[in-house]
C-alpha cells in the first residue's frame, strides 16, 4: 500500500515526465487531486513542449484532464499563480519569455499586469516594446517606472553611504566620534611623538573631520550604446543617471547611440522615460557619440565622460582613439564601462580596450552592488 510519501513522490515524477508517460505511470490521490494534477501537466505541456517545437494546443483530449487545451497565454498565466507556489510560478513565467519566446504574453495588458515587474521582465518588455500599441504600452511604461524606482532605490542608498564616507579633511570637527575619526592627520600630527626604545608611536593628540558637505559642481556626461548585447547596462545605465541628476553638486549630460546621437539629457531624471526611448540594435559610432561629448566638456577638471559599451566600433576606430586622446589630455576623466549589470561578465574588444587604458583611460566593468563606489569616484 502507498503510503503519502509515495504517493506525493509518483506525482511529482509523472509532472516531471510529462503527459507521455501516462501509460506506465498515473496520479494517484482523490479524484479532485488527480484532477488538479492533470491542470498542471497542460500548463506544463503547453511551456515545456515549445523546446521540441510541438505544440500541445493541439493535441488530443486526455481522461482526467481539462479536455482539448486551447490555453490563451493569459489564461496560463491565472493558471499558473492559481495552481503553483509563488516561486514556481514566477520561474515558469521566466522560462516562457526568456527560454521560448512566448512573446504572446505581453501582447494583452492584463498579462502584463499579472506578471512580477523585476528587470527580466523590463529587458523582455524593452525587446519587445516596439510591438506594442496603445494600453498595452502604457502597461509596459509602467513596469519600466516601478523596475527604474526600485532598482534606484537600492542602488541610491550606496550612493549616499558612500558619499557619507568621504571626510572633508580641510577642516576640524567638534565631533569627536569613530565615524569621524581622521587616522591620517592622527598618525601624521604624532610623529613627533615616537618612542624609538620601545618602537611604539605615543598619540597624545587626537584629530576629527567634518563629513563632506559642501562640493565644487561637477559635470557627468554618459553616453549609452543602445545595442541589444548591452540591454542589462542599458538599464542600470538610466538608472545611475537619475541618481546622479539627483545630487546637488552634479550636472548630468545624458545621450544614447547608434550609428546616430540622441540626447537626453532633459529626461535623466526619469529612467523609464529614457528606457522607453532606446532603440535596442543597428549600427554602432561609438567615435561618434565620444565627439558629440566632447563638444559638452566646459570644464575639463570638473568633467567624468562615462561611455557604456562593449567597444565593437563599427566604424574606423581612429576617430574614437584620437577623440580620446583629446578627452583624458584636456584633463577630464575618461571611462569606459564595458559591463554595468549583475553579472558584469563582460564581452568586448579588449584590443580596442586595451589601446585606451594605455592612453588612461578605465576601461572596465562595474556590478551594480560597487555601482555607489564607483558614482562616488566619478563626482565627488
Amino acid at each position: 500500500m502507498k503510503t503519502e510519501t509515495d504517493r506525493i513522490s509518483v506525482n511529482r515524477w509523472r509532472l516531471i515526465l510529462g503527459s507521455y508517460s501516462g501509460d506506465s505511470l498515473g496520479f494517484s490521490g482523490s479524484g479532485d487531486e488527480i484532477r488538479q494534477f492533470h491542470d498542471m501537466e497542460q500548463l506544463l505541456d503547453y511551456l515545456y513542449s515549445k523546446a521540441q517545437g510541438d505544440d500541445v494546443r493541439e493535441t488530443e483530449e486526455r481522461s482526467g484532464g481539462t479536455g482539448k487545451s486551447n490555453l490563451m497565454a493569459a489564461e496560463w498565466i491565472t493558471k499558473i499563480r492559481e495552481l503553483f507556489p509563488k516561486q514556481t510560478a514566477e520561474v515558469l513565467e521566466s522560462h516562457a519569455l526568456e527560454k521560448f519566446g512566448m512573446t504572446e504574453l505581453l501582447a494583452d495588458k492584463e498579462i502584463l499586469e499579472r506578471m512580477t515587474p523585476d528587470i527580466n521582465l523590463l529587458k523582455t518588455v524593452l525587446q519587445l516594446k516596439h510591438l506594442m500599441k496603445g494600453d498595452v504600452l502604457k502597461t509596459a511604461e509602467q513596469i519600466a517606472d516601478k523596475v527604474a524606482r526600485e532598482l534606484s532605490k537600492k542602488i541610491e542608498n550606496d550612493v549616499k553611504r558612500a558619499i557619507s564616507g568621504q571626510l572633508d579633511r580641510s577642516s576640524s570637527s567638534r565631533v569627536r566620534s569613530a565615524r569621524n575619526l581622521d587616522f591620517q592627520k592622527t598618525i601624521r600630527r604624532n610623529l613627533k611623538n615616537y618612542d624609538r626604545d620601545s618602537k611604539q608611536l605615543i598619540i597624545k593628540d587626537i584629530y576629527f573631520s567634518n563629513r563632506i558637505k559642501k562640493y565644487n559642481n561637477k559635470r557627468v556626461i554618459i553616453a549609452i550604446d543602445e545595442s541589444g548585447s548591452m540591454l542589462g547596462s542599458v538599464i542600470y545605465s538610466a538608472v545611475m543617471a537619475q541618481i546622479i541628476s539627483s545630487l546637488p553638486f552634479a550636472e548630468i549630460r545624458l545621450v544614447i547611440f547608434d550609428t546616430s546621437v540622441v540626447d537626453l539629457s532633459g529626461q535623466a531624471d526619469r529612467p523609464a522615460q529614457v528606457l522607453m526611448s532606446v532603440q535596442l540594435g543597428g549600427g554602432t559610432d561609438i567615435g561618434g557619440a565620444l565627439s558629440y561629448c566632447e563638444t559638452l566638456i566646459a570644464m575639463p577638471a570638473k568633467t567624468s565622460v562615462i561611455v557604456v559599451t562593449d567597444l565593437y566600433e563599427g566604424m574606423p576606430e581612429n576617430r574614437l582613439l584620437n577623440v580620446s586622446r583629446n578627452i583624458i589630455q584636456s584633463g577630464a576623466k575618461l571611462n569606459f564601462l564595458t559591463a554595468l549589470d549583475e553579472g558584469a561578465n563582460p564581452a568586448f574588444d579588449r584590443r580596442l580596450g586595451q589601446k585606451l587604458a594605455d592612453m588612461g583611460a578605465f576601461v572596465g566593468a562595474v556590478t551594480p552592488d560597487k555601482l555607489g563606489d564607483y558614482i562616488c569616484r566619478m563626482v565627488v
